[in-house]
C-alpha cells in the first residue's frame, strides 16, 4: 500500500483523492496539508511514501526547495497552467511526477505508482510545453536560461516593485535581490528593468 500525503487548498480535490484512496487497495492518503510549508512539517509526522501537492505558483520557491531536499519523498505535482520553463526547472529539483488536475482515475493511480517505482511522469501536454519552450530557447542563442529564483525575480521586478520590497516578500536579502537582478540583466542581455520585463513577456518568463 502507497502511502500518500495530499497537500492542496483545495477541499474538493482532496475530497477526490480520499475517495480515490478509499475505493483502491493500492493507495492510501494518510495526512494532508494547505500548503508546502505545511508539509515540509507533515513528511516527519506522517512518513509518505509519495506527495501529491496542487500547483500554487505563490508556492513555486517553497515546492522546488522543498524538492531539493534529500528527506523528502518523491512528488508529484498536479499542474494544469504551469510555466513551462518553471517545469523544467521543478523535475531539475527534484519533482518526479507534472500531470493535470483532471486525470482519470486510472491515471492518476498509475501515475502515482510510477512516481514511487521511481519514474519521472510527464503529462504529454506538459511534454510538449517543455519540448516548444526548448525549441524557442535555441533559437534564440543569445539567452542565458535563468534560474527558478531568477525567474520569480524577474515576476516581481514586473509587478514594478523595489529591490527592498522582493527581499521582504522572498525573505531574502536585499543585496540577495541586487544579485538576482544583476545575473538576469546580464543573461537577457538587457540594458534596464524594464527591458529585461519586456524581453521576459516576450519570452513567456513573464505572465500577462
Amino acid at each position: 500500500m502507497i502511502r500518500v500525503l495530499a497537500v492542496t487548498s483545495s477541499a474538493l480535490l482532496r475530497a477526490g483523492l480520499e475517495a480515490l484512496a478509499s475505493n483502491s487497495a493500492r493507495f492510501e492518503v494518510v495526512g494532508s496539508g494547505q500548503d508546502v510549508e505545511e508539509a515540509g512539517h507533515l513528511v516527519a509526522s506522517v512518513p509518505p511514501d509519495l506527495i501529491v501537492v496542487e500547483w500554487d505558483p505563490a508556492q513555486g520557491q517553497d515546492l522546488l526547495d522543498l524538492a531539493a531536499s534529500p528527506d523528502t519523498p518523491p512528488i508529484l505535482l498536479l499542474a494544469s497552467d504551469a510555466q513551462p520553463l518553471w517545469i523544467s526547472g521543478a523535475v531539475r529539483s527534484g519533482v518526479r511526477g507534472i500531470v493535470p488536475r483532471d486525470l482519470s482515475n486510472s491515471e492518476m493511480i498509475a501515475a502515482i505508482e510510477a512516481v514511487v517505482a521511481g519514474l519521472i511522469v510527464l503529462h504529454p501536454q506538459e511534454l510538449e510545453g517543455i519540448l516548444a519552450t526548448g525549441s524557442a530557447a535555441a533559437s534564440d542563442l543569445s539567452a542565458e536560461a535563468l534560474s527558478p529564483r531568477e525567474i520569480e525575480v524577474l515576476r516581481l521586478v514586473a509587478e514594478g516593485l523595489s529591490n527592498k520590497t522582493i527581499a521582504w516578500k522572498l525573505s531574502i536579502s536585499e543585496h540577495t535581490v541586487k544579485f538576482h537582478v544583476n545575473s538576469i540583466l546580464s543573461k537577457m542581455n538587457a540594458g534596464s528593468r524594464t527591458e529585461a520585463v519586456t524581453l521576459g513577456l516576450r519570452r513567456g518568463l513573464v505572465p500577462l
